[in-house]
């Protein structure tokens, strides 16, 4: 008899969302096997989704199927992520977890709320819920929000008194390479060149952000020995376009496509334009002086405040890029020093012990 602790992950990625949140639960997924747990996943079969990453990883996945011409609800302003009405996921869900016996059971889903997670807790021990935004209850045991500066008064009316909140970046739910990565990168930032320049505004850019980037960056002023280097998923709808537009930049550029070394190479660009989403996290483990470009409403409030922080520069406006990135040694150092301390690359083993933890 298997006595290993069994998880099942509900989670989905697709052009509407991007791969974000399939991208933190394998991390997760990948700490837990190393600790002996056995993961399975359960993902809609969007278009853009990573099921075939997953299984690439070496976990199971069970695909629900998308049908054309399915309802959606409207209770969540995220509903449509769904790609079916909560009661239909809740039943396909159900039809899976009946016949295994689950520990925990995760869910990272903004279409998903209480309505879903009180049908399932009966399918599970223990539920977790993933979540960014703080704008709908959950029916929980353990809720993790890796947002910056997210506080327990955010959750007080949306999770049961009895739900263990992890909340900060401290939680922050990434790799092993990037606290592997770290000291290197934030000790090559001690005196700040530019010649190394990343641009990632997430694996799918459903609204071809990097190609405005691209365009913007002819018209500005940078050194003449710049590398620019452009990373994409394969499923990024636009990714022909910017090879496109990329290849006859008057400067060294190459796009690179799924690659399995992000830290490596974040840890060696000097700055990075990027997209507010989860690899805000990433970056700043790394120290990495970026650029942040908000893509996505729920971005605005944390980019923001980062911002505020001197943790990043935001830029609000395409039109702004060209003074930014201008003598941008200047502010790189500084940048740097306050980043490093936002996460230090040890949140997904913190969130592990946490789910490994009988006691909770």
């Amino acid at each position: 008899m298997n006595n290993n602790l069994k998880v099942v992950i509900r989670v989905d990625a697709s052009l509407a969302m991007g791969g974000g949140h399939v991208m933190r639960c394998l991390t997760l997924a990948e700490v837990l096997k190393e600790n002996g747990a056995d993961i399975e996943f359960i993902c809609r079969k969007h278009e853009g989704n990573l099921i075939d990453k997953i299984r690439k990883s070496g976990f199971h996945v069970f695909e629900l199927e998308l049908l054309a011409g399915q309802r959606c609800d409207n209770k969540l302003f995220h509903s449509h992520w769904l790609g079916v009405t909560q009661q239909q996921d809740t039943k396909d869900c159900i039809n899976i977890l009946q016949q295994i016996e689950v520990d925990w059971l995760v869910v990272d889903h903004y279409g998903i709320d209480e309505d879903w997670q009180k049908n399932l807790k009966e399918y599970c021990n223990k539920l977790m819920a993933i979540d960014d935004l703080a704008d709908r209850k959950h029916q929980c045991d353990m809720l993790l929000d890796q947002t910056f500066g997210r506080q327990r008064q955010d959750y007080q009316e949306l999770v049961p008194k009895s739900c263990k909140l992890l909340l900060g970046s401290q939680y922050a739910l990434l790799r092993p390479e990037f606290a592997k990565w770290r000291q290197y990168s934030i000790e090559r930032r001690k005196h700040p060149v530019f010649r190394q320049l990343l641009i990632n505004m997430g694996s799918v850019d459903a609204d071809n952000v990097t190609e405005q980037i691209v365009k913007e960056i002819e018209t500005c002023d940078l050194p003449n020995d710049i590398n620019i280097t452009v990373v994409m998923g394969s499923s990024a709808p636009h990714l022909e376009s910017v090879k496109e537009i990329v290849g006859i930049l008057p400067y060294k550029s190459e796009v690179k496509v799924d690659v399995d070394n992000m830290a490596e190479i974040m840890a060696n660009a000097d700055m990075a334009i990027g997209a507010a989403g989860a690899t805000t996290w990433e970056r700043c483990c790394l120290g990495l002086p970026t650029i942040q470009i908000v893509i996505a409403k729920n971005q605005s409030v944390i980019a923001k405040l980062l911002a505020r922080k001197d943790a990043i520069k935001f830029l609000q406006d395409m039109g702004q890029l060209a003074s930014m990135i201008k003598n941008p040694t200047s502010w790189m150092k500084s940048i740097t020093n306050v980043a490093k301390q936002i996460s230090d690359g040890l949140g997904s083993k913190r969130v592990a012990s946490k789910i490994i933890d009988k006691k909770i």
